[in-house]
């Protein structure tokens, strides 16, 4: 008859080994300890996250039909001052006002767009490398023909069949990202079909959609972590040059590249009219490039030490 094994009959010694035993840190713990010995990568965070606090309480902070859109032409064009932070536009509107709302903008398009790339391409990529052969063929050869025609103009060419709204705008340069993130997990995926976890969850009769989404995609994340975070900035920048030649966000909804196209013709005596918005971009872009880099050190085991 067997004896059921409690902790009194254990060996102390085994006891005490297992009290001692220290607690493995979280992956994720361990990155973030990482990147905040990153300076940099902490100074894009800080901004990224005011970024997005002015995105969220954009209403509380203007309120978008009495502030943001509505026109003022005896205030035209008025420069920095204390009751117009950051001056008024060609049609009396308050430049800082806008500026909170087209944040808002900016980032769901750059956010949702990068999420919907990731989700199919990455599903793209995750099956064209754990089958392999002619299926892989194919899916990589679909994502050459995208990759050979630059990623604006095809954005270009989405939003002039579909029309430019931000619905339209967001799937032009989701389906434009696509390929480079099935690229990216494909990759990744060729590196780990082939491990001993894999070939165990194959032993005990796991199904290819288990092995692939359970598995393989969960370690295969931080690579694609990195490209997103990336290609966040890389999409706020395409939805501003849409807008700025009229193919993005219409007016009078505020976006900083259309804010760049409505004043680039009195540059010369309303500086800042786009100096304002411009910045914004490439503040924003800069944070958004700092901490792409810190989380590439920080998920890297190569770059942490």
């Amino acid at each position: 008859m067997s004896q059921q094994i409690t902790a009194d009959t254990l060996p102390e010694a085994v006891l005490e080994a297992t009290r001692s035993a220290p607690k493995k840190r979280s992956q994720w713990l361990e990155v973030w300890q990482h990147l905040k010995r990153n300076k940099m990568a902490m100074f894009g965070l800080v901004i990224l996250s005011l970024v997005v606090f002015a995105a969220v309480f954009a209403d509380l902070i203007a309120d978008y039909e009495t502030v943001v859109i509505a026109q003022n032409l005896s205030d035209r064009l008025q420069g920095p001052s204390a009751q117009y932070w950051m001056g008024t536009d060609e049609f009396g509107r308050d430049i800082f006002a806008r500026m909170i709302h087209g944040t808002r903008v900016s980032l769901m398009v750059g956010v949702l767009s990068v999420a919907i790339a990731i989700m199919i391409g990455g599903t793209l990529g995750a099956v064209a490398g754990y089958y392999g052969g002619r299926l892989d063929n194919i899916i990589m050869r679909v994502m050459d023909i995208f990759l050979a025609v630059p990623s604006i103009l095809l954005a270009i060419a989405i939003v002039s069949a579909l029309g430019a709204n931000l619905i339209n705008l967001m799937l032009a340069i989701a389906v434009s990202s696509i390929p480079s993130y099935a690229r990216v997990v494909r990759a990744s995926v060729l590196s780990l079909r082939d491990q001993e976890f894999i070939e165990a969850a194959r032993a005990i009769g796991a199904s290819d959609t288990r092995i692939i989404f359970r598995h393989i995609v969960p370690n295969a994340l931080a690579p694609v972590i990195v490209q997103g975070a990336l290609g966040v900035a890389t999409a706020i920048l395409s939805t501003a040059g849409l807008s700025f030649i009229g193919l993005g966000i219409q007016p009078p909804e505020p976006e900083w590249g259309a804010m760049l196209a409505g004043g680039r013709q009195y540059l010369r005596h309303a500086w800042h009219v786009t100096t304002f918005p411009g910045l914004a971009i490439m503040i924003t872009i800069l944070a958004l490039n700092l901490l792409g880099d810190g989380l590439r050190d920080a998920l890297d085991p190569r770059l942490k030490h």
